[in-house]
């Protein structure tokens, strides 16, 4: 596979870019998507269950199929952008995702449904590279943290959105037709695309099978791994043992690839310290979120509020991260990056003391606990935006490969949160200390991370 990191051919100029307003909307119509479609059944997950007549056990793989498939298919995808071009790719993604939403929504058996998440998965791990690959391509670096600003507002708008959403309609007209909203966005960006974002063509690539086999299954079998460990049906040493054949396989990876001349993903490229910084940073992140958004509705609900006024609280993190990404995006472009997501590290792991202590104590004080996620969001959203206008801006954000690595730790970092809830569940009976406090060291690890192979030129 070539590793070049030249562009196709646009008339503009170099440090703001062609790309227009348009554009960026087509763009962010597949993130919409994509993000919606990755949680839009975690609230109707019990009504799925009870329509079908199935346990936890089973229909939990509703949800594991479609991360699964998508985290996993992620590298692979970015090199089919590469080959056949990052527009139509995404055009197809975008059309896939449709299909997939009508299929799920008509599955006649649990096992039928399962199928249709897990290809939609792969649909929407098509979209992720190729959108980043396309922001990169058309907004210059004038322009760049700017528009990655506007993806990762998005991010939050479907990460806010997409439980609420799906859990309303769910109670109101059944589960199924909570997929029909994404089927409109979906063909909407689909011709917004092909309208306003110009052609990107593919070039003739070698695919190097071994290692492309070798990082989606090793992917998958950590993923699955992960995700299953807090499930009771599932014993213990089967999960560790997947995780630790996914770890040997994505070894066995990196091995490979640096023993080839033209391996699927250049691993010269991806030890690169801004992309290693960022691929650090974006982990971190999404194991922070999705331990706040997986155990705080525990918490709520246990202390005598509502599921709806449990989602209320909960809607503050997302909101305040939409909100905070815009200003992120210009002050990056402003003042670089790095100063950016190392102060917003640093609030996250104060924001996560502050809720080991205050969660450990049984405070129920809503507006105490609403000012820390406020606080945490902030930080949070501090994070996002610099971590991908990093990745983008690296040599491996160049290739398609890359930022799909780039996303397959992003998404890993997600399922590793959500395991690590599971697990503080079954270690300890009052687990908030030390599920936050893991949090906050996690987020320390990101904090030195982000100085290491530092070089004063980089922003």
């Amino acid at each position: 596979m070539k590793t070049a990191v030249d562009k196709p051919h646009l008339p503009a100029g170099d440090e703001l870019g062609p790309g227009t307003s348009p554009a960026l909307a087509a763009l962010l119509a597949g993130t919409f998507v994509g993000t919606m479609s990755n949680n839009i059944l975690n609230v109707p997950l019990n009504a799925i269950l009870t329509d079908f007549d199935a346990d936890l056990g089973s229909g939990i793989f509703v949800v594991v199929g479609f991360l699964l498939t998508f985290a996993a298919s992620m590298p692979l995808a970015g090199w089919v952008g590469d080959r056949f071009g990052r527009r139509r790719v995404y055009c197809a993604a975008m059309l896939g995702t449709a299909v997939c939403s009508v299929g799920a929504a008509l599955a006649p058996s649990l096992l039928v449904l399962v199928i249709w998440r897990s290809l939609g998965g792969i649909a929407a791990a098509a979209i992720v590279p190729a959108v980043m690959g396309l922001i990169t391509w058309l907004f210059g670096p004038a322009r760049r943290a700017r528009a990655v600003g506007a993806w990762a507002a998005v991010n939050g708008i479907g990460q806010a959105i997409g439980p609420s959403l799906g859990g309303v309609v769910s109670d109101w007209w059944g589960w199924r037709w909570a997929f029909a909203p994404l089927v409109p966005i979906a063909l909407i960006g689909f011709v917004a695309t092909l309208r306003h974002v110009p052609r990107y063509p593919g070039k003739k690539m070698h695919l190097d099978v071994l290692g492309a086999v070798a990082v989606t299954v090793g992917a998958a079998l950590f993923v699955l791994g992960i995700t299953l460990i807090p499930q009771d049906r599932v014993p213990a040493v089967a999960s560790v043992a997947l995780v630790l054949a996914g770890i040997v396989t994505l070894v066995l990876f990196g091995v490979h690839s640096r023993r080839t001349a033209d391996p699927f993903i250049p691993i010269r490229l991806v030890l690169e310290p801004r992309f290693l910084r960022s691929a650090l940073a974006v982990f971190v992140l999404m194991f922070v979120l999705s331990a706040l958004l997986l155990a705080l509705p525990l918490y709520l609900t246990d202390s005598g509020l509502s599921t709806t006024q449990a989602g209320l609280m909960l809607f503050v993190l997302p909101a305040v991260m939409t909100c905070v990404a815009p200003v992120v995006g210009r002050v990056v472009d402003r003042i670089g990056g790095r100063v950016v997501m190392r102060s917003g590290l640093s609030i996250m792991i104060g924001s996560q003391v502050a809720l080991a202590i205050t969660l450990s104590s049984g405070v129920r004080n809503s507006i105490a606990i609403a000012a820390i996620l406020v606080v945490a969001a902030v930080g949070i959203g501090m994070v996002q935006t610099p971590a991908a206008a990093g990745s983008t801006r690296s040599r491996a954000g160049a290739v398609g490969t890359g930022l799909g690595l780039f996303n397959l730790i992003r998404f890993g970092g997600s399922a590793v949160g959500a395991a690590w809830v599971g697990i503080a569940a079954h270690l300890a009976t009052e687990p908030y200390a030390l599920l936050f406090s893991v949090a906050a060291v996690v987020a320390l690890v990101g904090l030195a991370g982000s100085f290491v192979g530092e070089n004063p030129l980089d922003v």
